[in-house]
């Protein structure tokens, strides 16, 4: 017997990507929460000749996770996945870019990121060691590098329709 489910709430925040990778975007969201998504695409103001799109979803906790798999290492491609936490669940998110690779932390329940006692103990090693700096193993933990170059792209979108995308669980 199959242990259930918790639902949850999330955003697929395409932050840029280039025409020939909006139909793909589509297939790999559809893949992992079924049916068929109606994402309403724009232009990107912050990268010409690119779009943007926001996709909210419905579905069971740990799909922000198989979202980010199915979109991450796309060349040319920047988002976000947001999931809201639940009684049960932790909420996430993760940013991907090109340069930097996918990032995730866990989120409370005001979308501030928590950080977990295992990864301040890594970092503190490291710091101690000489490795890293206490204000880069800081930055590393909040992920202020994914920040620093979404957050133009972000701004870019500020109005953009969002589309509910819902999945029976």
């Amino acid at each position: 017997m199959s242990s259930p489910t918790t639902p949850t709430r999330g955003v697929l925040f395409v932050h840029s990507a280039p025409s020939a990778l909006c139909a793909h975007v589509e297939w790999a969201a559809a893949g992992v929460l079924g049916g068929t998504p109606d994402i309403a695409w724009v232009p990107q103001a912050a990268e010409p000749g690119t779009y943007r799109a926001e996709l909210s979803w419905q579905a069971a906790a740990g799909t922000a996770a198989a979202i980010a798999s199915a979109l991450r290492g796309w060349d040319k491609l920047r988002f976000e996945v947001t999931e809201e936490p639940t009684a049960s669940t932790e909420g996430a998110r993760y940013s991907y870019t090109p340069s930097l690779g996918i990032f995730h932390a866990m989120a409370g329940l005001h979308g501030d990121i928590l950080i977990p006692e295992d990864r301040i103990k890594a970092f503190r090693v490291k710091v101690a060691l000489g490795e890293v700096d206490m204000e880069t193993a800081l930055d590393g933990l909040l992920g202020t590098a994914w920040d620093a170059e979404l957050e133009p792209f972000r701004h870019a979108g500020d109005g953009a329709p969002v589309r509910w995308l819902h999945q029976v669980i």
